[in-house]
């Protein structure tokens, strides 16, 4: 599954689309990229910033996927949210 910006529901992602949103390690993968890109995108693309974009989206995505569990998400609304305001809305520095 990927998680670009028209993501489209499968007939499997319907039926987990109640279920809690806990994401797969290809899952979690690609939202670190994503994430990563927004952040480069942010700074201007500048050069030399790749790895601390990287980091900075592994840990924002992992602080992200933990609201996520604590609010009891639904794979459905995460996608409805998508990434990127997924990212604004659940990924809220100091927690709940």
């Amino acid at each position: 599954m990927t998680f670009s910006h028209q993501h489209r529901m499968t007939e499997d992602d319907d039926n987990r689309a109640h279920l809690p949103m806990v994401a797969s390690a290809e899952e979690r993968g690609e939202m670190i990229a994503v994430a990563a890109y927004y952040l480069a995108e942010q700074r201007g693309f500048t050069a030399g910033g790749a790895t601390a974009d990287w980091l900075e989206a592994e840990q924002r995505i992992d602080r992200m996927l933990e609201a996520i569990r604590r609010r009891g998400i639904t794979r459905r609304q995460f996608n409805r949210a998508g990434l990127r305001n997924a990212l604004r809305l659940w990924d809220r520095r100091g927690g709940d």
